[in-house]
């Protein structure tokens, strides 16, 4: 037991490490997935955000599962799992039986048994899902899943930090070239 909550302690001071240290977000969301798969053992790791419609998951990262899965078609919010878009904890735990998974072949294809879902929010508006899949039937333990919740908050702030990085990089740069426009105007003859 102490061995995995050392090894928690270590993948969330890494995953805080990246958020503080890198304003790439695909750079930060791949280490959530990777370091999460590797923590708790499972099979795989997906970190979906919603499209600005918020009718499709878009996966953004993901860690441990085949190509021919991940282009398998669209995930729709209102099919696939949407409990968790409504901030609950969502356990698939036999994937091939359960009405809420929107791909079950592919996902017995892929060796998925099943599939823990989290919802991700900003600031208090949920903007997508951290989804782990096991390939064999797991329940997990209250521990693990407040795991996986401080690690999809960590998803949120790395975000969030990432889109107010930008907007006032994009700023600056539209107030620069507003003084060198205003100072242009000023040396016409």
């Amino acid at each position: 037991m102490e061995d995995t909550q050392l090894q928690y302690f270590r993948l969330f001071r890494d995953v805080s490490k990246a958020v503080n240290s890198s304003l790439s977000v695909r750079e930060v969301l791949k280490l959530i997935t990777e370091n999460t798969v590797a923590a708790l053992n499972v099979k795989a790791c997906t970190l979906f955000l919603l499209d600005k419609d918020r009718k499709v998951l878009e996966a953004r990262a993901s860690h441990g599962l085949s190509e021919s899965y991940m282009r398998k078609g669209p995930v729709e919010a209102d099919k696939s799992i949407s409990g968790s878009l409504k901030g609950k904890t969502v356990l698939i735990y036999n994937v091939a039986n359960d009405p809420r998974v929107q791909y079950p072949e592919e996902a017995k294809k892929e060796g998925i048994a099943s599939i823990l879902s989290i919802p991700m929010s900003v600031k208090g508006e949920i903007i997508g899902v951290l989804r782990i899949y096991t390939a064999e039937p797991r329940k997990f333990s209250y521990d693990e899943i407040e795991f996986i919740y401080g690690v999809a908050d960590m998803g949120g702030i790395a975000i969030d930090n990432a889109r107010m990085y930008h907007h006032l990089k994009s700023d600056h740069e539209r107030l620069i070239q507003d003084v060198h426009q205003f100072f242009d105007f000023g040396s016409t003859p």
